[in-house]
């Protein structure tokens, strides 16, 4: 009887037709986790990318907030109007410590040396440092925009009396000035 109905083919077609599309939706399932897999992936990486660059910028803001430490002051102060200034130091395995400033006011000294006043940029603190005329300086805007290298003693009377220039001023471990680069990317108001 079960021939005569064609029952026996009915189910047989009705298994190849279940695994037909049994395969494929077990695939289809397969690639859909794969997806959303990928798409999770790349969210932590995307968030992790977020998080790492927000906090390498809140550490490089809060160290450069902080600046290096001070070193103790050289020689004693004499008088009680001295300045507050101690000229940075170096950190450990670095050859200069850098302090930004204004720097004007070049007096030219005996033995070839030029007096400048320098404004810490941070601080406020104002000093007067002495360097040799041919402390090597960089600069751009205060030769019209032109970057070149020149020495200390060919800026007098191009930085002026009052503060307009920034410079990076780069102190050695024994705190004498070895250079000043113009810090033209920065804005002075």
């Amino acid at each position: 009887m079960v021939d005569e109905t064609g029952l026996g083919e009915h189910l047989a077609g009705l298994a190849a037709s279940g695994r037909r599309f049994a395969v494929p939706l077990a695939a289809e399932r397969i690639r859909a986790r794969g997806d959303q897999r990928r798409r999770r992936n790349q969210a932590v990486l995307t968030s992790g990318g977020v998080v790492l660059t927000t906090a390498l910028a809140v550490g490089v803001l809060s160290l450069g907030g902080l600046g290096p430490q001070q070193a103790p002051a050289a020689v004693r102060p004499t008088a009680p109007s001295a300045s507050r200034f101690v000229p940075p130091t170096p950190a450990p395995g670095e050859e200069y410590a850098t302090e930004f400033g204004y720097v004007y006011d070049l007096v030219l000294l005996e033995g070839n040396t030029v007096q400048a006043t320098v404004k810490q940029l941070r601080t406020g603190v104002v000093h007067k440092v002495t360097v040799p005329t041919q402390t090597p300086v960089e600069v751009k805007q205060v030769v019209d925009g032109k970057p070149g290298d020149m020495r200390l003693g060919e800026l007098l009377g191009r930085l002026g009396t009052r503060p307009r220039w920034v410079f990076a001023v780069d102190y050695d471990g024994e705190g004498r000035i070895q250079s000043l680069r113009e810090a033209f990317w920065l804005p002075v108001r």
